[in-house]
């Protein structure tokens, strides 16, 4: 079953997008404009996470999460803020919140911050750990490729592309499978965008690009990660 975002914000734009960006990658999603109905959603709906703003008519998200937390509510809540407002994070970690994302915010840095707090709130399931390519290291939760100590840049597209394969654990990944993961169903990606994007993740991990060790191609069909899982 899908897990559950309830989405609390009350610019409409907003809304919507987050909602549209969920439900392509699968969530289950249901919203609030203002903070009375988002208290009572989120009692009633009991969703798996909460992503709240902070500015909002009627109770205030501070006010949302206080009346969660009183009612012992343990649900996941990142906070939604607004660039350079006063925000009092040591008190939001104290009411319980779980993460902070300022607008404006790359989608993709949002949803690694909402699986990354989905995981940690679920420390049954499986996690994505630290790997080693040769000398690379690769930490899928914290979006960081280093060799050694120098910190390897990656385009954010390319980092969830290299997600994609590494959580397949050596499986062929197709490039259909490949748009719809990080793109989301049905939409209009061109395959040579996929092929561009693998060419940045082998001038990061791989040595020799006319033969790469870790990142294969299987033609006509996708690409294959290896690596110790």
């Amino acid at each position: 079953m899908a897990e559950k975002i309830l989405v609390i914000e009350d610019e409409a734009t907003v809304r919507r997008g987050l909602i549209d960006l969920l439900e392509a990658k699968g969530y289950g999603v249901f919203s609030a404009a203002e903070g009375n109905e988002g208290l009572l959603k989120a009692k009633e709906g009991h969703p798996d996470l909460i992503l709240l703003d902070v500015m909002l008519p009627g109770l205030s998200g501070w006010d949302v999460l206080r009346g969660l937390r009183s009612e012992r509510s343990k649900v996941p809540v990142i906070m939604l803020t607004a660039k350079g407002s006063e925000i009092d994070k040591v008190l939001g970690f104290e009411l319980g919140v779980d993460d902070y994302v300022t607008k404006p915010f790359s989608l993709l840095e949002l949803l690694g911050r909402i699986q990354a707090v989905l995981r940690r709130a679920n420390p049954g399931e499986e996690t994505l750990e630290e790997f080693f390519l040769g000398q690379i290291s690769i930490d899928l939760e914290k979006y960081e490729i280093r060799r050694g100590e120098k910190v390897l840049e990656l385009p954010a597209t390319a980092f969830e592309i290299l997600k994609v394969l590494a959580k397949a654990k050596g499986s062929l990944v197709s490039r259909d499978q490949l748009i719809d993961e990080v793109w989301g169903k049905d939409q209009e990606v061109n395959t040579r965008t996929i092929d561009n994007l693998v060419v940045k993740i082998r001038q990061v991990i791989e040595a020799d690009l006319h033969d790469p060790r870790f990142l294969k191609t299987v033609h006509g069909r996708g690409y294959r990660l290896i690596k110790p899982f």
